[in-house]
């Protein structure tokens, strides 16, 4: 895959050789002509180069460089180019990278706050979860990465979209199903916790191991958003897909705010209203993507079934789910939360 950053600039570069050779052959050489960048912004995230995240991030990257007259050069290190999550959030804690985009859950580990988002069954769609993440609970999270750490949190979360269940071995449609499920979960203390409770056995194995425990029947049972399961060629070592819609995930873009405040107040604003703009246009294509994705894996022989919500949230409430994790959120948090979703427990 060809370095993005370099097309970039190379773009950036041919485009002030244009201007200033038409500027030469006018009389009109002027130094602004041929300044080179003042900023160079460096964008990481861990999503391969076709994802949507990454198709508006190049699309972004353009209109910064466009509307800041080529004082920025905003780079962009798709697919862990720059180091998986925990080596990129040190990166841009210190400074090094200047913004990665992290899910909600795995930020957990450094605030833990930051994970309320992703609690098991809350949200019922997506008209929930935005109006939360766009409104209290978002603002509610932002503050606390803001206070907590180096970083600041632009104010639209991404979109990584909703989880479901697949497994070579049973259909789940009730929760009774998960009993006993050996089933590979992301290292987070809240899906153990969520997938605990409906008596399934859950192991925490990294994504890039994953095809490989389903292929070796490690575990039988994984869960991702669609997008995911389709791009990672889930579906060659599952045979059941359950849109149990468990949790939702999402990517905060992160910024170091020292970097950040470098730029002029002019350039802050250009940088954050086209990461906003983006965010908002990345929503729309990530659930037209999921809802083709249905089909395209039918015809790869992934078999899909419903389920109710209202069964699992049940089972949720009366294991003490919702309340172990009230508790460890706090009253205030909790409060938010239910604004947006009803009562939880």
């Amino acid at each position: 895959m060809g370095h993005p950053a370099g097309n970039i600039s190379r773009r950036h570069f041919l485009k002030t050789v244009s201007v200033a050779s038409a500027a030469a052959a006018t009389g009109m050489l002027s130094s602004e002509a041929l300044a080179a960048p003042e900023f160079t912004l460096k964008f990481a995230n861990n999503l391969p180069l076709t994802h949507p995240m990454n198709v508006r991030a190049k699309e972004m990257a353009a209109k910064i460089a466009a509307e800041s007259k080529g004082r920025i050069d905003f780079q962009l290190y798709p697919n862990n180019q720059l180091g998986n999550d925990t080596d990129t959030l040190g990166q841009v804690r210190s400074g090094a990278v200047d913004f990665f985009s992290l899910s909600p859950l795995i930020l957990g580990t450094l605030v833990p706050a930051a994970q309320i988002s992703g609690i098991g069954f809350a949200f019922k769609d997506y008209n929930q979860v935005w109006a939360a993440m766009d409104g209290d609970l978002g603002a509610h999270v932002r503050k606390q990465i803001q206070d907590k750490t180096s970083v600041f949190a632009f104010d639209k979360i991404w979109d990584n979209g909703y989880r479901q269940v697949t497994s070579s071995t049973r259909a789940i449609i009730k929760p009774e199903d998960l009993k006993g499920m050996k089933l590979r979960v992301p290292p987070s203390p809240l899906w153990t916790s969520m997938f605990r409770a409906f008596d399934a056995a859950p192991a925490s194995i990294n994504f890039a191991e994953t095809y490989s425990a389903l292929q070796t029947k490690i575990v039988e049972a994984q869960e991702n958003p669609l997008v995911v399961i389709s791009t990672a060629k889930l579906y060659e070592v599952q045979k059941f897909c359950s849109m149990t819609n468990h949790m939702w995930d999402g990517f905060w873009i992160l910024g170091n705010k020292k970097s950040f405040e470098r730029l002029p107040k002019d350039l802050q604003d250009i940088v954050s209203r086209n990461i906003n703009e983006a965010a908002t246009k990345q929503r729309i294509d990530v659930k037209q993507l999921n809802d083709s994705l249905v089909a395209e894996m039918k015809s790869k022989g992934l078999q899909f079934n419903d389920t109710d919500n209202e069964l699992f949230r049940a089972k949720l409430r009366s294991a003490g789910f919702y309340a172990d994790w009230h508790k460890k959120f706090g009253d205030d948090a909790w409060a938010i939360l239910e604004k947006y979703t009803g009562k939880l427990a």
